[in-house]
């Protein structure tokens, strides 16, 4: 090519008046089957039930793993009823827009939560919310409009989204309020600041710097210097708020810390789209509270369980768990390792 020929230039996108999905099966990245303008089901699909209460349907992706680290916090923390199945949502797979998934979320994304245990519609909670409007506007996530029964067993109570996921469990299960404060208690205000704080600012995290940066095929300037710019901002926030507590909250451990270390603490340590982002964003110089706190985070045995829930993938050293239904699920999965270990040591 002659130096002097110059180079076509790009014609500008202009966008239409009217937009229109563009043609063929938008598969430019790992996710374009997913993605469509259009919600509600796809296809019949019967979701499994397992012999908990509780029954997560979820995938060990960030805001999987908040719901998954609370309920294992739950349990060592002695509190039994937060037994759970975790049966995995295969999203890449388009579990998530099958007929009864779509009934728990319509949303069709994980976590999705069918909660059998009656916590809402106790004959307790009846009589307290006697005289509530909101008594006998109980959505259900049964496709009988006019069905009259109304047992628990028959009607879950559905849950969407991991924030109010976090929310269901700490108000109906955490009863001594390790992780959460009752109603009028300063502090669960501004817990809940912080958990709302990670529900708005992580899309730009996820869907923005991680989309771009990670799964994009054609990389553009643009849009990674946009996000890079935002998810280092979101960082330097915790930052600063880290280097006055030991924790995001205040200086006690909160569902803050859970809804907000699987995307900001994993990315810090290298664990979220790989060390390459980890080394982009110079996360360790910059943000060393954030590193502290979540080295903090990830030494908690809870949290590492948690971690493994639903996630069939990753290295080998890294515990993978596709679906859990007893604590012996992930107490296996620690022992094999440690076998693993121990025989790679004595070699």
């Amino acid at each position: 090519k002659d130096d002097d020929e110059e180079t076509p230039e790009e014609t500008p996108y202009v966008p239409p008046k009217v937009w229109t999905a563009p043609p063929g099966d938008n598969t430019s990245n790992a996710f374009g089957a997913v993605n469509q303008p259009t919600a509600g089901a796809r296809f019949d699909k019967t979701l499994p039930r397992g012999k908990h209460p509780l029954q997560l349907y979820s995938l060990g992706t960030p805001n999987g793993q908040k719901v998954t680290i609370f309920l294992e916090e739950l349990l060592a923390a002695g509190i039994s009823h937060a037994e759970y199945d975790a049966w995995i949502i295969d999203i890449m797979s388009l579990d998530q827009f099958g007929s009864d998934f779509v009934a728990a979320n319509p949303n069709s994304k994980i976590p999705a939560l069918l909660d059998y245990s009656g916590s809402l519609t106790s004959k307790k909670n009846s009589k307290k919310h006697k005289h509530s409007p909101w008594s006998s506007s109980s959505p259900s996530t049964s496709k009988d409009k006019t069905s009259t029964k109304s047992t628990t067993e028959e009607k879950p109570l559905r849950v969407f989204e991991s924030g109010s996921i976090l929310l269901h469990l700490a108000d109906t299960l955490d009863t001594g309020n390790l992780f959460l404060p009752p109603l009028g208690h300063a502090q669960r205000t501004e817990i809940l600041n912080w958990l709302f704080w990670q529900m708005g600012s992580a899309p730009y995290l996820g869907g923005g710097f991680g989309h771009f940066f990670v799964y994009a095929t054609v990389k553009q300037e643009y849009p990674i210097d946009r996000f890079t710019m935002e998810t280092k901002r979101q960082l330097d926030v915790l930052n600063q708020q880290l280097a006055q507590y030991k924790f995001i909250a205040g200086n006690r451990y909160s569902i803050a810390d859970m809804a907000i270390f699987p995307w900001y603490g994993q990315l810090v340590l290298g664990h979220l789209y790989s060390p390459h982002a980890q080394t982009f964003l110079n996360a360790v110089e910059e943000y060393p509270h954030v590193l502290r706190w979540a080295q903090e985070i990830m030494a908690r045995p809870a949290v590492q369980r948690g971690l493994m829930v639903n996630k069939p993938w990753g290295n080998a050293d890294q515990p993978q768990l596709k679906e859990r239904h007893s604590a012996a699920d992930i107490d296996q999965v620690l022992a094999n390792m440690a076998q693993k270990k121990k025989e790679t040591t004595s070699k």
